[in-house]
């Protein structure tokens, strides 16, 4: 015996809002690069290929139940994407920093990612990042949650709590955190440099260590980022399990 229309495109749609709704905030799948059209097609073949996995036993909706229901569905798929955006929020608070520290806070691009006026390191950074998002094979792990999402929260059955509101709040303060220890490199090295060059004025007025302090603080600040390159795999992996992690504590929250 076949499935109800009505049954079909309820599930349909189910899938669709949540799969929307992860994608609007998800990196590399959220990107303001991609157009409109692409990301429309892609929530549309994410839904037929979630379709048979998604229980058929759907609740009845009415009338008045359908908006709270979809709102749900959506603020679910939000949630899965943002848990992964905060990394890159991180990595955009640590380029605003190291930015400062070297003299290029004034020297902004076009973010490809959000289309945002944004410093040029932040941006370098927030590019590093993807590349390392995309080597890691993160974006193949959010599919999967994604489809696991279904099993674990049927449509329908979506609901929120105080402790989820919590554990967001705290999730998004973490973004300071790991923003600092991002640019804590550059941010010593900058300082430990900044302290000699004003040993070096009081002890010798007559070097122009004004001029001087620039151009060097620019140089070192580059040369420590290129070295902290080599330990950024590590740390973001540990940050996108965290990330993964929280996004699957939110679903067994929202059961």
């Amino acid at each position: 015996m076949g499935i109800p229309v009505d049954a079909m495109m309820v599930r349909a749609a189910a899938i669709a809002f949540r799969v929307a709704g992860a994608f609007t905030f998800m990196p590399f799948f959220g990107s303001a690069a991609i157009p409109i059209r692409i990301k429309a097609t892609l929530v549309l073949v994410f839904t037929f290929l979630l379709f048979p996995q998604v229980p058929v036993n759907l609740p009845t909706l009415s009338a008045t139940t359908v908006v709270p229901a979809v709102l749900s569905e959506v603020m679910l798929g939000l949630l899965m994407g943002l848990c992964l955006q905060f990394v890159f929020e991180a990595v955009q608070v640590a380029g605003q920093i190291v930015g400062f520290q070297l003299s290029f806070s004034l020297v902004n691009v076009i973010d490809p990612q959000t289309n945002v006026d944004t410093p040029v390191l932040a941006n370098l950074q927030q590019l590093v990042a993807l590349l390392l998002f995309l080597q890691m094979n993160v974006h193949h792990w959010i599919l999967r949650a994604m489809e696991r999402s279904f099993e674990r929260v049927p449509p329908g059955s979506v609901s929120f709590s105080r402790e989820q509101l919590h554990g967001l709040f705290t999730v998004a303060g973490n973004v300071w955190s790991a923003g600092l220890q991002l640019a804590a490199p550059v941010i010593l090295a900058t300082v430990v440099l900044d302290v000699t060059i004003g040993f070096v004025s009081k002890a010798a007025p007559q070097i122009p260590v004004l001029f001087l302090s620039i151009p060097m603080k620019t140089m070192i600040g580059f040369l420590v980022l290129a070295l902290a390159l080599g330990v950024w795999p590590g740390f973001f992996e540990k940050q996108f399990s965290q990330a993964l992690t929280w996004s699957w504590q939110a679903l067994d929250g929202a059961r």
